[in-house]
C-alpha cells in the first residue's frame, strides 16, 4: 500500500537512504533537523514507522536501539555489543528455514530475522591492547 508523499516523509526517506550504517531513529532525526529545523522528533519517528510498514525501508530491531536500513531485501545483521554498530552479515537469506518451519508447524512464514551479536574487529582490537582492562571497551563507551 503506497504511503502519502509528504515533504517530511521525503526528508526522512532521503536521510535513511543516504546512509549505510543502519542509523537509529535519533540519528535520522538529527540529520533531518539539519534540513528542516522545525520538524519534530515525533514526526520523524512516525514517518520512520510508516515507511517501514510500507516496505520503503527496513526496521532492524537490535538490543540497544531500533535501527533503519535502506536495504529492503531479506538479509541478516551483525550487532556489536561493544560499540553498538550494526552491519549487514555476509550470509545469504535461508528460505529453507522458512519452509522447514512451515512444514513442521503449519505456520505461514513470511520471513525470519537473524541478528548475530558479538564484538566488531575495532572493539576486539581495543580489548586486546596490552595492559588494557578486560572491559575497557565498555568503560570507554561510558565516558564519551
Amino acid at each position: 500500500m503506497p504511503t502519502r508523499d509528504t515533504r517530511q516523509r521525503r526528508l526522512v526517506l532521503e536521510a535513511v537512504r543516504s546512509r549505510t550504517d543502519h542509523p537509529s531513529a535519533d540519528d535520522i532525526y538529527l540529520a533531518v533537523r539539519e534540513r528542516d529545523e522545525r520538524i519534530s522528533r515525533g514526526t520523524v519517528y512516525r514517518n520512520l514507522n510508516v515507511l517501514a510498514e510500507a516496505g520503503e525501508i527496513t526496521h532492524v530491531k537490535v538490543p540497544s536501539a531500533d535501527r533503519y536500513d535502506l536495504r529492503r531485501d531479506k538479509h541478516y545483521h551483525l550487532f556489536c555489543v561493544g560499540c553498538g554498530a550494526v552491519t549487514d552479515a555476509p550470509l545469504a537469506y535461508r528460505q529453507l528455514l522458512d519452509r522447514q518451519v512451515e512444514s513442521d508447524t503449519g505456520f505461514a512464514v513470511e520471513r525470519h530475522r537473524m541478528i548475530f551479536e558479538g564484538l566488531c574487529p575495532a572493539c576486539q582490537a581495543k580489548q586486546k591492547r596490552p595492559g588494557a582492562p578486560e572491559n575497557e571497551i565498555f568503560e570507554e563507551k561510558e565516558t564519551e
